[in-house]
Formats: structure tokens, sequence, C-alpha cells
């Protein structure tokens, strides 16, 4: 499972998306580069430090005026360590097919994503302590799942305007999963499929000001793990709403966004594995400032706040507030390379608070044609 933020609102920017690229002549863009993210924790925790690798690798390919081909994978390499010692894990994770076909152009989008196993689909009882620390979304690793047994998504995505410079758009998918051992030793599981909803608006308001907001709801089965027990998780709702404006030189941009994990059905009925409820709030801004024709500073600033817990009554899982920049440098025509240096701090709750420190480094290139 991907970020819930990265990829819930795909299918509403799909379509100014597609035709920006066509009006401008770009028939293929290919983007990769390196990641490197630390967390060090402060005593109390059963580990000490996390960190993680990414070298992402994204191609997409326009065919005609009506189908988009897009290609994405990436190789991981993550540790945890502590009191108990390293665990360790490297490999590529799962690669996305995402196929858009405009059925009709600029009203109606088709969307076929399909997920090839090619990450870690059985592994040791060992690394799931790893897997779990890095999936916690207030830490919002690059690489937050390594694997899984594939499957496929369908939907559509419509836009229509409203008024002269307003528009709308709405989105459905569903996702099937395939069967997969999980753990080694383990029974297999069967994955419960997947329904999503979108709903956006966006549009220009007074003074060189847009605004962009969506509602996403999504909806999934019980993953039948086997022996009469079910994994359930709750109906999860997400908001976000994000502002431009121009700023001197520069473009202010503003956002925010709200993810819901509700307390599952049938969370009390016999065998039932419950995912606990949660609720991860972020909200920061970026500052676009171009320092010369080819070079742009961006820097930003972001807080993220999460609970969880099992009850109506969530608890502190913790709180995070990472900024730094952004430096783009345009190599060319077709080129564009981007180096990122970010810091993060903040505090993890379990039975104590915990403090936590660490950065983000990265170094990309995207490349078009």
């Amino acid at each position: 499972m991907r970020s819930p933020l990265r990829y819930a609102l795909l299918l509403l920017i799909a379509i100014p998306f597609v035709a920006a690229a066509q009006a401008a002549g770009i028939r293929t863009v290919a983007r990769t580069g390196v990641v490197y993210e630390s967390y060090s924790f402060g005593t109390g925790l059963a580990f000490d430090h996390i960190s993680e690798l990414t070298i992402p690798v994204t191609v997409t390919q326009h065919f005609g005026n009506r189908v988009t081909v897009d290609l994405g994978t990436a190789y991981a390499s993550a540790s945890v360590s502590g009191s108990g010692g390293r665990i360790d894990h490297s490999g590529l994770i799962d690669t996305d097919i995402r196929t858009t076909v405009s059925v009709i152009p600029g009203r109606l989008l088709f969307n076929l994503v399909t997920t090839l196993p090619t990450g870690a689909t059985t592994v040791p009882q060992a690394l799931i302590p790893l897997f779990g620390a890095t999936a916690t979304d207030l830490l919002g690793f690059t690489t937050p799942n390594f694997g899984s047994g594939g499957g496929v998504s369908a939907g559509f995505a419509s836009a229509f305007k409203l008024g002269q410079n307003w528009a709308a758009g709405t989105g459905v998918s569903y996702r099937y999963g395939a069967s997969y051992k999980p753990v080694e030793g383990g029974t297999e599981m069967s994955v419960g499929g997947e329904a999503r909803m979108r709903l956006g608006v966006e549009g220009p308001f007074g003074g060189g000001k847009y605004f962009r907001g969506a509602l996403v709801y999504t909806t999934s089965a019980a993953n039948d793990m086997g022996g009469g027990n079910q994994s359930v998780i709750g109906d999860r709702a997400l908001a976000y709403a994000a502002v431009s404006m121009p700023l001197g030189r520069g473009n202010l941009a503003l956002y925010g966004w709200e993810m819901r994990r509700l307390r599952p059905r049938g969370f009390d009925q016999p065998g039932a594995v419950v995912v606990p409820r949660g609720n991860v709030l972020a909200f920061g801004g970026r500052l676009e400032r171009p320092m010369s024709p080819k070079v742009t500073l961006v820097p930003l600033i972001e807080f993220r706040h999460e609970l969880t817990g099992p009850t109506d009554k969530m608890e502190l899982l913790g709180y995070l507030v990472r900024t730094g920049t952004d430096f783009r440098y345009h190599l060319s025509d077709r080129a564009t390379a981007v180096v990122q240096a970010q810091l993060a701090f903040g505090t993890l709750k379990d039975v104590t608070s915990v403090s936590l420190f660490g950065p983000r480094l990265g170094a990309l290139i995207e490349w078009s044609r």
C-alpha cells in the first residue's frame, strides 16, 4: 500500500496533467535519484535508530493523444537497530503499471493499475518490527511498504467546469488484491477488495491566488487470514486543501490534510484482528523563489500529528516538525535536478515520551522529451 496522501488524489489530477503534457508536446518523462532518511530516538523504545535509502524509478510514456502509461518502482534498503540487535532488509518494492485512457478527451478518463509483486511478498517473522516502523504515517518514509501479493485496480475519473474559471473532479475505483503468504511459516492471506471515491475542486480567486481541495473516502473488506481469523480495517476519510499565491518574486503554497481511520465493522466478532483507529493531521508551506533563470530555492516546513487507539478515545502516537529546502537546477530544456536537505524533530509516545531527530537527504533528476 502506498502513502495515502501521495496516491489518493491521483485520479483527480490526472486530467490536467495529461492535457498539459500533450499540449507541451512531451511524450516521455523519466525520473530517478536517491533519497536517504534516518531517525534517532531517545531511550524508552525497543529501537533507537531507523534508516532507509530509496532509489525510485518512474517512467511516463504518452501514446498518441489518448493513452498514457506510467511505470513506477524502487529499490529500498532499510534497517532498525536497538537493544535486541539490528534488522535489515534490501530489495525491490512492488512495481505499478498505470494505464490512463482518455475516453472523452478532457472529460472522462479510465485508469487501470497493475501491481506486480516484485517486492517482498513473504518475509521472516524477524522483519515485522522493521516493516511496522517504516509504515508509520507520522514518520512519512519515502518507501512505507516493501511488498504485497500484487493486484489490479480500475476506475474512472471525470472533470467538469464550475462557472468560468473553476472546475470539479470526481473519481471512483476498485482494487482487487491477490492472495499471498505475508510471513514465513504462516498461512496464506486472502486480501479483501477496496473501493475508493473522490471529489475535488480547484480554481483561482482574488489577487492571483489558487485553491485546490479534495475529499477521498475508502472502504475495505476484511482480509481472510485463515483458521477463522480476519484482519479488519475501518473506513478511511481524507480531506486535503491547498492555496498558492504570489509572494514577491516567488510563489507561496500553503496546504493541510487530515486522514481519519474509523473503527472497523465487525471489530467485536470472534477471530477479528483489528487495525486500531487513527487520525493523522498535517499542514505546511513551501516558498518557490527563483534565484536565477536556472536556479530555484524552495524552503519548506511541515507539521504532522498522529493519534491512534482501539477505543473511542484515541491517544497521542506522536508529532513531528520537518523543515529544510529543495534546490532546483534546470540542467537543460529537457532535464531538471533537485537536491533535498531536510531535518525532522519531534516526539513519539509509548509508555513515556521519546524524542526523535533525523535528516532527509535526496538528489533527484527528471528528464523529458
